[in-house]
């Protein structure tokens, strides 16, 4: 939201994010263009040198590549996307991070960061540094805490960022829809008011013109299988979740206990598939558990064991030919296979990364005149690496 704004300003703005859905080049981008195949293999190959002295990581060797992208490309300003956590991100190896965006923060990257919120709050807080700004929305109280605390001893100043209204929401006409991108569009706003107030003045009607241009595939967003309306979010962990189910049953009500739905899902072997589970799932309710490609990934078999009786009954056994998880496209064969009229919600995710398999792959379709054109071909970029990137 920050970036698309700042480039409808004519701004040249730089974006640095992850993960990528179809190609490695949708993860640096200088204005609305992703950067090129052949761009990003060049600046990988001069970069072997410093690659292989400090042993980088396929995270850090994108983040030293798009740091000196943008240096080469001039940028005004760039927005980073933290990637995991904040203490042990490379974005912080930035030395000028005069501005800091907190969204949500909930239970994710439990296996690197902690099994609690407050020590995945501590984590994230590392990306705050001496005299930046900081802005964060609502939080858990223990989050909060632990925010404020950390902008004290670092000499960051923190400001709490309201809940967007909702005619205000609507009035921004962004293509996303949901209450957490309601919520992030309350943070965006504040880190623009920032700006416009100390660095470079922003007018309101090019604001909302950069935010109903917005381009942000994967998330509660509608797309088409077979001609069907599939809704498709990356949710992949409890958090979002819960979030998720939330929203299905806002669209979908269906009595006291909202909707039943058929969830298709894709969910890697080191999330927490349990704990999303039980937030998703509601008796009644139908799941099939699919394999993403080139990752390992829970079974139904596996998912069984650990869910309550109600829930597990929840989860459809795959033929004996399939082994352990559904095809996609077999689950969702299933899953659209209803009586008239139809009226049951199909769900599709589990992991961004099911949804950058499928969207490579055509099976599922975007829909919308805000879906950007992503490219399978410029994957083969990252070639260089071999499979392991992959991994």
């Amino acid at each position: 939201m920050v970036h698309g704004v700042l480039a409808a300003h004519g701004l040249r703005c730089g974006l640095y994010t992850s993960p990528h859905l179809v190609s490695w080049c949708e993860r640096i981008r200088v204005g609305q263009a992703f950067i090129t195949p052949t761009t990003l293999r060049a600046l990988l190959v001069e970069l072997q040198p410093l690659i292989q002295r400090w042993c980088l990581t396929p995270f850090e060797q994108l983040t030293i590549t798009a740091l000196l992208h943008f240096h080469r490309q001039a940028v005004d300003l760039a927005v980073l996307e933290v990637g995991l956590g904040g203490s042990l991100d490379a974005t912080t190896a930035h030395g000028h991070r005069p501005m800091v965006a907190f969204a949500a923060i909930g239970e994710d990257h439990q296996d690197m960061l902690g099994t609690d919120l407050a020590t995945i709050a501590s984590a994230k807080a590392g990306v705050l540094s001496p005299g930046c700004v900081a802005f964060s929305g609502p939080q858990p109280a223990v989050v909060s805490q632990v925010l404020h605390r950390a902008a004290r001893e670092c000499g960051a100043r923190l400001h709490w960022v309201a809940p967007m209204a909702e005619d205000t929401f609507q009035g921004l006409n962004l293509p996303l829809a949901g209450r957490v991108q309601q919520d992030n569009a309350a943070v965006a706003m504040a880190v623009l008011q920032h700006i416009s107030a100390t660095m470079y003045p922003l007018d309101t009607q090019v604001i909302q013109r950069g935010m109903a241009a917005l381009q942000w595939p994967g998330r509660l967003q509608t797309c088409h299988w077979q001609g069907h309306p599939l809704l498709v979010d990356g949710a992949h962990n409890r958090s979002a979740a819960l979030h998720l189910r939330q929203q299905v049953d806002q669209w979908h009500p269906h009595g006291p206990g909202g909707a039943s739905v058929h969830w298709v899902l894709g969910i890697l072997a080191r999330k927490d598939a349990v704990g999303m589970l039980q937030a998703l799932l509601r008796p009644g309710d139908r799941a099939w558990i699919v394999a993403v490609a080139n990752n390992s990934c829970w079974s139904a078999t596996a998912l069984q064991e650990h869910l309550p009786q109600p829930l597990a009954r929840c989860l459809q056994p795959p033929p004996a030919e399939l082994g352990a998880t559904w095809t996609v496209t077999g689950a969702l064969a299933r899953a659209f296979d209803q009586k008239p009229p139809w009226k049951i919600p199909v769900v599709l995710g589990g992991s961004l990364y099911l949804l950058g398999q499928l969207y490579g792959e055509g099976v599922i379709q975007m829909v919308g005149k805000s879906q950007p054109k992503l490219n399978k071909n410029s994957s083969q970029a990252a070639d260089y690496y071999g499979k392991e990137w992959d991994a």
